[in-house]
């Protein structure tokens, strides 16, 4: 596919594909097309089987300093509802494949929100991550309120929603919120790195296990464990499931396939 906000590579890395936000003058800003473009762009890659992990990033000055206010600044709350723009994003989550944000610069709003959508999250130094829309007479709608929350605890995260503050990527880090904190000049590297050891596990099992840490992230013990489970289960179902156990009792490197 062309894309005019988005640059992607789908083989940016032996089994890496790299999704590269694109609206430098703009700071990244989501707007609905480019948003559209990324939920086309995963879908892609989520069919490709060459591809095990994707890794979502923008460039130096920002990851994405938010959604695009010239864009939403006249729409009504009925406009804003057909529109529609979330189920977007519910598409985001659904990718069965790990999704890395690669952090440099500002993750703002929407771009902070895009970030939790990901599955993990690398940062260089100069990182910042908030919910500003407090500033501007609205509040966070993709997910600050709940996902932050999940993530930071109740008290910072009511006192990045309510007052708008950004945190660096240190307090990010120290809040649970990120995975790693590395110098900008390595944060790409880095979130390849990544990747790199993720794809090199059965494709089966990831996608299994993403699906059961995601479940404990929106669900409760009980549903949680039961879900689990079942999805233990399905492992020894697969081809790599054999593998894997074969080869630990060779002591050899696996050989994964993905069935």
């Amino acid at each position: 596919m062309t894309y005019e906000f988005i640059l992607v590579e789908p083989q940016y890395q032996p089994m890496i594909a790299l999704i590269r936000l694109n609206r430098p003058k703009e700071l990244n800003a989501l707007n609905l097309q480019l948003m559209q473009e990324l939920k086309n762009a995963l879908l892609e890659l989520d069919k490709d089987d060459a591809v095990r992990c994707i890794i979502i990033t923008g460039n130096e000055r920002a990851f994405a300093a938010g959604a695009d206010i010239k864009q939403m600044e006249n729409h009504t709350a009925i406009d804003m509802l057909k529109i529609d723009q979330f189920s977007t994003w519910d598409q985001i989550r659904k990718t069965s494949k790990p999704i890395i944000a690669a952090v440099s610069g500002f993750a703002l709003g929407g771009g902070c929100e895009l970030c939790m959508t990901c599955d993990m999250i690398v940062a260089g130094e100069s990182a910042k991550f908030g919910q500003p829309e407090i500033k501007i007479g609205i509040m966070p709608g993709a997910g600050g309120t709940q996902r932050l929350t999940r993530a930071v605890g109740k008290a910072l995260a009511m006192e990045m929603v309510l007052t708008g503050r950004f945190i660096t990527a240190d307090e990010a880090l120290s809040a649970g919120l990120i995975n790693k904190v590395v110098p900008d000049e390595v944060y790409l590297d880095e979130a390849v790195k990544l990747a790199k050891e993720i794809s090199q596990q059965s494709p089966v099992a990831v996608r299994l296990a993403k699906e059961s840490v995601l479940k404990a992230f929106e669900s409760g013990l009980q549903e949680g464990l039961y879900f689990e489970r079942k999805n233990f289960y399905m492992c020894f179902a697969s081809e790599d499931q054999q593998e894997g156990m074969q080869a630990f009792i060779e002591k050899r490197a696996p050989k994964f396939k993905g069935k």
